[in-house]
């Protein structure tokens, strides 16, 4: 109730949901909001791609009122690593933060905690009655009680916060690629911009993970850039024509897994097909491949 409550005052104060869009408090926040006309944004640890076609998310793509991403590849299955790994996207798409309830392990304490550690947002948590729920020691290690009940909140005072250490995050706020190791940037040359005369303007959103809230943008605020394109890119050539480097010897998946950046089964497709295409030849004992010599 609660949670539902939220993602709906969100949406009728202009604030969009930023979640991770989990069953549970995640798909409640997003959904309360949806039916209130609010903007919703999913940062999936798993199965991207069914979720951006099931009925379920359907009309709020269409209309441009959710935006499914994810960091990681379209098909892959839930890993509890890749769950907490998105955490921090989520936090840094966003303004505030509200834990409704965190157990003394897993994901969502880890992504709490570590917001705090880099202070990206402020953290406000919601009062509990269960004795084995860790809502109090994010209190203790920096986070604000929510003391607000559902009739009372309001998404926009989360926002407003005095004093503190919520109040350091503009002054201390930490890369988030700060600790991440540099490599080769696949699609580099692969750019584009939009129309100079075009404004994007920027009000609050409300993030909301697992049994978080923070906040973004609205509505309004959402640009067609596929409008402004200049022209498709079509990543797999852009691939050749990196592979056609970094396969100028034998070099194994792996290796090309890490140089790339690219999930393994991505890579495999794409190789694949690059062979089948002559661009590269397979090599096995131990499984390389090289660019084939052309003629």
């Amino acid at each position: 109730m609660f949670t539902n409550e939220v993602g709906a005052k969100a949406a009728l104060e202009r604030i969009a949901i930023v979640s991770g869009g989990a069953r549970g408090v995640d798909e409640t926040a997003m959904l309360g909001a949806m039916k209130q006309g609010g903007v919703v944004i999913g940062v999936m640890a798993d199965s991207l791609l069914k979720a951006a076609t099931s009925s379920k998310w359907r009309k709020g793509l269409m209309d441009g009122h959710a935006v499914l991403v994810s960091p990681f590849y379209p098909e892959a299955g839930f890993s509890a690593g890749n769950a907490m790994a998105r955490n921090k996207y989520i936090y840094c798409l966003a303004d505030t933060s509200l834990v409704i309830h965190s157990g003394k392990k897993g994901g969502t304490l880890n992504g709490a905690e570590e917001n705090l550690k880099k202070v990206w947002v402020p953290l406000w948590v919601k009062h509990t009655t269960d004795k084995d729920a860790a809502n109090a020691d994010l209190v203790a290690k920096g986070g604000r009680w929510l003391d607000a009940d559902a009739q009372t909140l309001t998404i926009a005072d989360l926002m407003r916060i005095e004093g503190g250490r919520a109040n350091q995050v503009k002054e201390e706020q930490v890369d988030l690629f700060s600790s991440m190791p540099t490599q080769p940037e696949l699609f580099a040359e692969s750019k584009f911009t939009l129309d100079t005369e075009t404004e994007i303007e920027t009000e609050p959103k409300v993030a909301i993970i697992e049994e978080t809230v923070v906040k973004t943008t609205p509505s309004e605020t959402v640009v067609e850039i596929n409008d402004h394109l200049s022209s498709s890119v079509d990543f797999y050539q852009l691939f050749i024509t990196e592979l056609e480097r970094l396969a100028s010897t034998p070099i194994a998946v792996d290796d090309l897994v890490g140089l790339t950046g690219l999930h393994k089964l991505q890579l495999n497709d794409w190789l694949k097909r690059a062979e089948s295409d002559g661009v590269v030849k397979k090599l096995n004992r131990p499984v390389r491949y090289q660019v084939q010599e052309k003629s």
